[in-house]
């Protein structure tokens, strides 16, 4: 896991590939698992698999926790709460492939919400990168025909997820005010601190809409992928990605996010392979090589 951890071109491959599950879960169970509460229950679980691994670094680190609370509960809030309750939320409500179009939007937010907090200016292969790979994420929407794009519309859903991927964009670029923390230890509290959050909609969930997660193995299969693989170690693997290569250049591999669902909608769904499927992934593999290619040759 430690010579995993140095690489992070594998990691934010990896990341992208665990959240193109997570939206095709979200999408597959939004009739017979309320959103709120697959996220809530997403974190629960999540929590319960690394806290006995973050505890000691929670508790050694605690004072640096007290000192810093204000930017825990903002990552908390943007990166835990609303990304994914908004996200499931959205694709209950969105055909997949206009949610996959706007989430891979995320680096264009990344890179303007950089520049407002940060005033950090894009280079031109990571705006190259981001130009080609949104070339290829629309060459998918579109199915290989421009035409085609008068028949997308725009609903309640896409609106949703359009401000998923803001707050993810957010969290993404105050990454680097994290305090100097265990990184399995601020993986837990900022997954304690979102539940939290989240914990009072939950029960309005409940309570006031009467949808309830239901006790089947459909249920429990889609929380403990979407706890293990989209939020333990997604979340790891893109805090840790952003860390070594910054926020910038981790954004364009979420481009990699709508390839990923056009492969599982084939191998899933049993759908046919398209050519448009292989031309989009292809463009978008460039647009994170060019993004990625001063990195390398720095490096």
């Amino acid at each position: 896991m430690r010579r995993i951890f140095d690489l992070p071109y594998l990691l934010l491959v990896l990341t992208p590939l665990f959240w193109a599950g997570n939206f095709l879960v979200g999408r597959g169970v939004a009739e017979t698992v309320p959103p709120v509460g697959l996220a809530f229950w997403r974190w629960a679980v999540g929590l319960l698999i690394i806290l006995p691994f973050a505890w000691p670094q929670i508790r050694r680190d605690w004072p640096v926790y007290r000192a810093n609370w204000p930017i825990i509960l903002v990552l908390s809030i943007l990166g835990v709460s609303c990304f994914n309750t908004m996200l499931y939320v959205g694709v209950a409500q969105t055909e997949a492939f206009n949610g996959s179009l706007i989430q891979s939007t995320m680096p264009v937010w990344i890179a303007v919400l950089s520049f407002l907090f940060f005033r950090d200016r894009p280079g031109r292969w990571q705006i190259a990168g981001i130009i080609v790979s949104l070339t290829g994420v629309a060459t998918i929407i579109m199915r290989g025909d421009p035409t085609n794009i008068s028949d997308l519309t725009f609903n309640p859903g896409d609106v949703w997820v359009l401000v998923a991927v803001i707050c993810y964009g957010g969290y993404s670029a105050l990454l680097r005010r994290r305090p100097a923390v265990g990184p399995l230890g601020f993986l837990a509290m900022t997954f304690i601190v979102g539940d939290i959050v989240l914990a009072p909609f939950y029960a309005y969930e409940m309570l006031v809409v009467e949808r309830f997660v239901p006790l089947n193995g459909t249920a429990l299969a889609s929380v403990l992928y979407v706890s293990l693989f989209a939020s333990v170690l997604a979340y790891m693997f893109w805090n840790r990605g952003i860390e070594l290569i910054g926020a910038n250049r981790a954004g364009v591999f979420i481009h990699l996010v709508p390839a990923f669902v056009a492969i599982g909608a084939v191998t899933i769904l049993d759908e046919h392979p398209q050519l448009f499927h292989a031309a989009g992934i292809v463009l978008i593999l460039c647009g994170v090589f060019l993004t990625t290619r001063k990195a390398r040759a720095v490096a």
